[in-house]
């Protein structure tokens, strides 16, 4: 199901996309990155291919548009925040692996918490605001944090967590202990440590990933894009990249992804344009001069005054 799903994504490259002739590709990216909502940048993520996120883990996400770093220029960076771990209050799913108002005996609590992670530092010497405000991101109630802001002395606010596999699926259960500690300039630090069955969880709650944006100029083979793209992703500390393209043949879009880069079509980035089917010169649509098309808006609709001969 997976591979058909890639198969279907990628067909999109075979169409040619609609783009401003009078506009460079680069500057086309760019723009639409610097006015793009939420839906949008959240669509870069999971409708690349493959995938660099599930809709279900983002958290946040935000976008730094014609980047430099190193004497290296990026079309973009998106920065986002990918939940791992939840509180199991907020887990509101019915397909959760165990449910830990269900667990009634001594046996099955011990079970879940057999091992124990070493002591972690969350944050060290914040301020009273930000430490409230790393509390809230993690996803902790206002009461919650009040109980763990005001926790006597060698004391342990306990919690149960859920974490979430590469498929977007609750784990099994675990426990999590938290301490504050007290300095006399009015900071505070969090640690915590946790109790499982079988994976130690890797981190609090949200990982950050920075991800590369590249557009794909007329220009360049394959080799030279790849190249660029590697330098670029170096030089701002990016992970991931995502390769934004007006037409990839098949080949070149599998040769990308073994590369770790993911592959999008420029016309799921622009925006719909009002639209006349009769004025249309996009041959290969099955609306193609239709004068009963019911199409008013359109990703692709291209004027003939528009074809390049």
């Amino acid at each position: 199901m997976l591979a058909s799903l890639m198969r279907d994504r990628l067909s999109l490259f075979q169409l040619e996309t609609r783009a401003n002739p009078a506009v460079d590709l680069r500057d086309q990216v760019q723009m639409v990155l610097a006015v793009a909502d939420a839906p949008l940048l959240r669509s870069l993520l999971t409708d690349c291919t493959p995938a660099l996120a599930l809709p279900q883990t983002l958290a946040s996400v935000d976008v730094e548009v014609g980047v430099t770093a190193k004497s290296v220029a990026a079309d973009g960076v998106l920065s986002f925040r990918s939940i791992q771990y939840m509180l199991a209050e907020k887990a509101t799913t019915t397909e959760l692996p165990a449910s830990v108002s269900t667990l009634r005996s001594s046996r099955e609590l011990a079970r879940l918490v057999q091992h124990e992670s070493e002591l972690q530092t969350l944050q060290q010497k914040l301020p009273l605001a930000p430490t409230v405000a790393l509390l809230e991101q993690s996803g902790f109630s206002t009461q919650q944090i009040q109980e763990i802001l005001h926790l006597p002395q060698d004391s342990w606010h306990k919690s149960w967590w859920y974490g979430m596999d590469k498929t977007g699926h609750f784990t099994l259960p675990f426990l999590r202990c938290i301490r504050i500690l007290r300095y006399p300039d009015g900071t505070l630090t969090i640690q915590y440590k946790d109790y499982f069955e079988e994976e130690k969880p890797n981190c609090f709650a949200n990982q950050e990933y920075r991800v590369l944006i590249a557009s794909k100029q007329a220009t360049e083979n394959f080799s030279e894009t790849l190249q660029r793209v590697n330098q670029q992703r170096a030089a701002l500390g990016a992970s991931r990249a995502i390769l934004i393209a007006m037409q990839l043949n098949p080949m070149e879009a599998e040769a990308f992804m073994r590369q770790g880069v993911s592959v999008y079509p420029l016309n799921h980035l622009l925006m719909p344009v009002q639209a006349d089917c009769l004025r249309c010169d996009r041959r290969e649509c099955p609306l193609w001069r239709a004068s009963d098309s019911p199409v008013a808006m359109c990703y692709g609709f291209l004027p003939a005054s528009e074809v390049l001969s």
